[in-house]
């Protein structure tokens, strides 16, 4: 299976769709061929249909047979792609970087960081007890290891 022949389909196909985005494609050993794709808004499934449909038709069985899947990220799937965290601005975010583990919700981001803020009680800085206050990290997208999305029900 010639994987740069596969890879420039893909593209080809999400230039139909420039809300689309290329998260991952893996090729598994017996010619299986994995795409997974997110979306600005999301992935209809009518886009992953496209996107299989179009890759079929255009990659010969005859020549060598394959198995493919079209998909997007599950919602417990890390955030790998700058513009996955643009749809989740306001929600929040489980960042593990290499010093620390933060819980936060996603305010704000640019392309090179994104910024969280959480609540955290703390010792009063006069008398005793704890107070409550707000927290903000601006983390680059470089230092992050890992960021899922915290599902809230």
């Amino acid at each position: 299976m010639n994987q740069e022949t596969v890879k420039d389909l893909v593209v080809e196909a999400l230039r139909e769709n420039e809300r689309l985005f290329l998260i991952d494609l893996k090729f598994s050993p017996g010619n299986k061929i994995t795409v997974v794709v997110d979306g600005d808004d999301g992935v209809p499934l009518k886009e992953c249909v496209r996107i299989s449909r179009h890759l079929e038709h255009n990659l010969d069985r005859e020549v060598e047979d394959f198995s493919l899947e079209v998909t997007s990220p599950g919602a417990t799937e890390p955030l790998v792609n700058s513009r996955q965290y643009k749809k989740h601005l306001g929600r929040t975010l489980k960042v593990t970087t290499q010093e620390e583990k933060l819980e936060g919700k996603l305010i704000e981001l640019d392309d090179e960081s994104v910024t969280i803020t959480w609540k955290a009680r703390e010792p009063k800085p006069i008398g005793k007890g704890k107070t409550t206050v707000v927290k903000q990290a601006m983390i680059n997208y470089k230092d992050i290891k890992e960021a899922k999305v915290k599902i809230i029900f």
